[in-house]
């Protein structure tokens, strides 16, 4: 931080005053803070401080299935990094290339995400929901032609950099120097829940073209520079799965993983997998899926503790056989419900996989709405994910591959999209947009996972056997609903 403030001064010196006080009185001493509070739980040894792109690609690599493998780890900024390329091959990774601070691309997501009126470090998703609204117009085409000659200057390698006369993150309080943006693109940053107009939904879809064609750059170096057959990724770009299901269709390795908490979370696991295979020299252990234990690794509640917690608020309650419960479970979405599934550990990372999930389904064209404006409240427009058994997923998606965690983007066959109805635009609805049609691709989760055996091989199986012998003629694909998107 001193050394940014330093190259940037004299601006920054109100960033700067606010900053230095956390620093003085608490990040500095972290060490001593964190031995502290182990000798408190009796715990002794050694700490260490793997750095931050390092855990993101420990992340990705030691927990993929891949004994060798290209690992692209791309988010805002860590110590210096924002983007690097690493190759790993059995418990060793070698860090090849790195772009630093203040070139990020995920800070200029971040920042697109504040022009459009959501929130920095949360909202990210939103914009990424909200870009396939948009559509490849004369206007998005000079949106893109204006950021690639004003904001970013992309390199054929992937590599870029940016104008940070257009940007105030560096040393300033705000993610963008508005007045020049407002001047650049012809209208005002948009006041958070505020209407959302046609203009922010082309500036996402465009900013949302930019990062895919920087990623897939950086997916064709990566290759060209690793020879390896794999990539993994991390960071939190690596959560958008639009630009993944674009790498993946790009066919330049021969598969792809993303660790499922891509984002700072996962950092705690690379950190630790860093220390115990480079540092200690332990060796990884071949397996024939990823070490993620279908990434079910959070807490789990026994029958009592559910049982106490239902006496305790004075909630209304049956018990169900599970026979029954499937079947009645099925019942009811196929007439409309939405249920709430609560089974298991609880999954670690952005995305709701079948132990935490909301289901409803996604032949009823009133849901969508129904879903986010009065059951989650939140904007219309934000996504679902199809949850799908993985030996049927070529009858629902357009390519065959796995897709356990929700993080690859997919194209809905044609054969199984339902229409709109003529009175879908004007049914009833409140929020700050109503999308005049649903993109017709999904990021989808193929059930599999051992973790999630009892929804895949009780739940979904009985879903589909009632719908088929329903009165409805298609068979479900049933949503997902993860708390994060």
């Amino acid at each position: 931080m001193l050394e940014t403030y330093h190259a940037f001064a004299p601006k920054g010196f109100g960033s700067f005053i606010k900053a230095m006080p956390l620093w003085i009185k608490e990040k500095l001493y972290i060490k001593k803070s964190l031995r502290e509070s182990l000798q408190e739980w009796g715990i002794g040894g050694s700490i260490f401080f793997p750095e931050h792109h390092p855990s993101h690609s420990a992340s990705a690599f030691f927990p993929s299935p891949y004994p060798d493998a290209a690992i692209l780890t791309v988010d805002g900024v860590g110590e210096w990094a924002t983007t690097t390329i690493s190759k790993g091959t059995g418990s060793t990774i070698t860090q090849l290339r790195e772009l630093q601070f203040p070139h990020s691309l995920g800070l200029l997501y971040s920042a697109f995400t504040y022009y459009c009126g959501f929130k920095v470090n949360s909202g990210e998703y939103k914009l990424m929901g909200l870009a396939p609204y948009g559509k490849d117009s004369p206007t998005s085409r000079e949106y893109i032609k204006r950021i690639k000659e004003n904001l970013i200057d992309i390199r054929e390698d992937g590599s870029f950099l940016l104008n940070m006369d257009y940007f105030d993150y560096a040393t300033g309080l705000k993610m963008t120097r508005s007045s020049k943006w407002e001047q650049l693109f012809g209208f005002p940053p948009r006041k958070s829940e505020t209407e959302i107009t046609q203009s922010y939904i082309d500036l996402a879809y465009s900013i949302q073209c930019i990062t895919e064609e920087v990623m897939l750059k950086l997916a064709t170096t990566a290759r060209n520079i690793t020879q390896s057959d794999y990539l993994v990724l991390a960071g939190g770009v690596a959560l958008n799965c639009v630009a993944n299901g674009k790498i993946r269709k790009s066919n330049f390795f021969k598969d792809i993983w993303i660790q499922p908490a891509a984002g700072d979370a996962g950092g705690a696991i690379g950190a630790a997998l860093a220390v115990w295979h480079i540092v200690l020299g332990k060796e990884r252990i071949e397996m024939q899926t990823d070490l993620m234990s279908g990434t079910y690794l959070g807490p789990a509640f026994t029958d009592k503790e559910i049982e106490h917690l239902i006496r305790q608020t004075g909630a209304t309650a049956e018990y169900l056989p599970q026979d029954r419960l499937y079947q009645h479970t099925a019942g009811l979405l196929s007439n409309g419900a939405i249920v709430g599934w609560f089974q298991g550990r609880m999954e670690f990372g952005p995305r709701a996989l079948g132990n935490r999930s909301i289901l409803a389904d996604p032949r009823n064209t009133d849901m969508q709405r129904k879903l986010n404006l009065e059951i989650k409240n939140r904007e219309s427009f934000r996504p679902f994910a199809p949850s799908v058994l993985e030996e049927d997923r070529r009858k629902y998606f357009e390519t065959d591959a796995l897709s356990p965690y929700m993080l690859i983007v997919d194209q809905v066959n044609r054969d199984q999209r339902i229409p709109l109805p003529d009175r879908y635009n004007d049914m009833p609805y409140r929020g700050n947009y109503i999308p005049r049609d649903r993109p017709c691709r999904q990021s989808p989760m193929s059930i599999s996972r051992p973790g999630c055996r009892l929804y895949r091989n009780k739940v979904t199986r009985h879903i589909t056997n009632y719908c088929r012998h329903s009165n409805k003629k298609q068979v479900a694909v049933y949503w997902l609903i993860p708390a994060s998107m």
